[in-house]
């Protein structure tokens, strides 16, 4: 299982292409001179490349490698957490994408000083730090492991050459060149895992064989309708437990909100989430497919004992180089297809990662700083967080199997940072000092649950077939066996805390998010509400009357800081003086605007710090 030429020059193309479309930026067009076109692609985007940007992002090596061995070895189960993406992508459309694209700002985090203070917006902001650091570590990691496996490349050579090339293009074409790459590198992650299905399908007889090999070895799942919260997978958890995830990706997560926020209009932004629908179901059953694939293939052509995988992560990349070991290029191309969603991941993550700290760290002590100073210093925090991440992808290999481990960080920081979002958009009568509460609480909730179910071994699982971890054992059919084939008597269930830790980790974002706001919200109350005065109807979701119709006007009085109309709130008009001093980030380009500038960015009110505001599916 070697790679051949044709494989490595594949994937040098790869590379060198990625490499190739951020040096274009960056010697084109303005050259990223300004923190709006470095930050924000100088908010002149189409739904279509900002759409399949939104896919890549997220889309990364972790669902590449993850997906197809969770249904190789449970079934289809995972399968139905595509019920998710509707509400998951309809909701930030109708309901995040309108207030973070009126109020013009460039970091998500900028919300959260005009709905509340400066305090609670540091917060936010190095809640996501933390979450995106160690989320891109395992990102990284995840195809330099598939890589070592399958050709022998030395594991770390292997994430050095993604962290720089990644952070290399990242660093010289800014936004555009991100969105862009991630256009090329979707292309080629389609191509990879459509090469895989067809040519696997076709060893074992067809795609009709596979699905009826599938369902007599009982892999088709049907709905498992259990509301056990503790069960892995359930319709419920994949289904309402992944609108949750969904919304903490797609809603408020920076990386993406700064692809809405590079849209040309409020339309195209809104497009562009629509757009995201179909193109995650493709996503979602090429994989699946390609674990189902998998495991008809395995029965027909099992690997010598000595041959087989020793984590689960490892299993895709086995299979592939099994399949396609007699065309050569194509185990290129597969492996190409891993480095494609890992370096359109963690170029999101890094130019995100650069806009929070620079709009929310650095200018705010900075605010006489020029424009190409601003620029220069954004570039170079692109470098120097790349450089951190490929710190990161050491502590990541000492993590359990990549997707539940990717998606528990995400649940453990995005779930408090998604409750946090809507305690101020929902929720009138919430004060900084109830998000402030709400958000600890809600981080602390996180992990707790995280780290005791890793420590006890119990995240969301009862007995052998629901762990992630796979058992060390030398014929995969005695795996399947345990697995797959019931016992004669049930194991004991949790007890105590270890019941609390067996949480599944699908409801980590639903769970930790309803903590931050119930905390949110009664510490609001006990503390005295927002005064409606003081109140900017513009943080205020606008769907928020019809929310709050059906509710006894008591409890509506309560919510909304004494029953006054979010819509005639008085005091809002001066968000400048709410804001002390911040402005609204910074007003949507039109061709009759006259305020910029030429190699300048925006000109904002005198005496008000420059600020540039400005996002990851499984």
């Amino acid at each position: 299982m070697e790679f051949t030429a044709i494989d490595y020059t594949i994937f040098a193309l790869l590379l060198v292409l990625s490499s190739a479309i951020g040096l274009f930026y960056a010697l084109t067009g303005n050259r990223q001179r300004t923190v709006q076109e470095f930050l924000l692609a100088n908010r002149d985007m189409g739904c279509l490349p900002v759409a399949l940007s939104l896919l890549a992002s997220f889309q990364s090596a972790v669902a590449i490698l993850g997906v197809p061995a969770e249904i190789f070895r449970f079934g289809t189960e995972y399968w139905f957490l595509g019920c998710s993406y509707f509400l998951g992508l309809l909701i930030p459309a109708h309901i995040f994408i309108p207030v973070f694209y009126r109020l013009h700002i460039t970091s998500t985090y900028e919300y959260l000083e005009l709905r509340f203070n400066k305090t609670v917006r540091v917060f936010g902001t190095v809640a996501f730090i933390f979450q995106m650091v160690i989320y891109m570590g395992v990102v990284l990691y995840a195809p330099a492991l598939a890589l070592n496996a399958v050709t022998g490349f030395d594991l770390w050579s292997a994430v050095l050459t993604i962290g720089l090339v990644c952070t290399l293009y990242t660093t010289l074409g800014g936004l555009k060149a991100v969105i862009w790459t991630d256009v090329f590198q979707t292309l080629v992650m389609l191509a990879g895992q459509v090469a895989v299905i067809v040519v696997g399908a076709w060893r074992v007889g067809g795609m009709a064989r596979v699905w009826r090999v599938a369902e007599q070895e009982g892999k088709i799942s049907g709905i498992d309708l259990d509301p056990n919260p503790l069960e892995r997978h359930t319709f419920w958890s994949l289904a309402v437990g992944g609108i949750f995830m969904m919304l903490s990706l797609y809603g408020v997560n920076q990386a993406q909100v700064q692809r809405y926020l590079s849209a040309r209009s409020e339309r195209e932004a809104k497009l562009s989430c629509y757009a995201v629908f179909p193109c995650q179901q493709i996503v979602l059953c090429l994989s699946c497919l390609t674990g189902l694939v998998m495991f008809v293939y395995d029965r027909e052509h099992p690997l010598a004992p000595g041959q087989r995988p020793a984590s689960s992560d490892q299993l895709v990349l086995y299979f592939v180089m099994d399949v396609l070991q007699d065309l050569p290029g194509l185990p290129g191309l597969f492996v190409a297809c891993l480095f494609s969603g890992a370096l359109s991941t963690i170029s999101s993550a890094f130019n995100s990662l650069a806009t929070v700290t620079m709009e929310d760290l650095v200018r705010p002590h900075l605010p006489g700083l020029s424009e190409s100073r601003a620029t220069l210093l954004s570039k170079l925090l692109a470098l120097g967080y790349g450089l951190l991440c490929l710190g990161m992808a050491y502590v990541s290999s000492m993590l359990g199997p990549v997707l539940q481990a990717a998606i528990s960080i995400f649940g453990m920081v995005g779930g408090p940072l998604l409750g946090l979002f809507c305690l101020g958009m929902f929720f009138p009568c919430a004060n900084p000092t109830g998000a402030v509460v709400g958000l600890l609480a809600g981080l602390v909730m996180a992990f707790w649950i995280g780290i005791g179910s890793f420590v006890h071994g119990t995240a969301g699982a009862k007995g052998t077939a629901n762990s992630t971890a796979l058992p060390p054992v030398g014929n995969l059919s005695t795996v399947l066996a345990t697995t797959l084939l019931p016992t004669t008597s049930a194991p004991p269930g949790p007890t105590g805390l270890q019941r609390f830790y067996s949480l599944s980790y699908m409801w980590y974002s639903a769970h930790n998010s309803t903590t931050v706001i119930v905390v949110g919200v009664l510490v609001s109350l006990l503390t005295g509400p927002t005064p409606a005065a003081a109140l900017d109807p513009r943080t205020i979701s606008p769907v928020l009357p019809q929310l709050l119709c059906c509710l006894p006007p008591k409890i509506r009085h309560w919510l909304c800081c004494g029953g006054a109309d979010v819509a005639q709130v008085p005091g809002h008009a001066d968000a400048t003086e709410k804001s002390k001093g911040v402005p609204n980030g910074l007003p949507h380009p039109g061709p009759d605007r006259q305020e910029e500038e030429e190699g300048h960015g925006y000109i904002r009110n005198s005496g008000a710090p420059i600020c540039a505001v400005q996002e990851t599916s499984f």
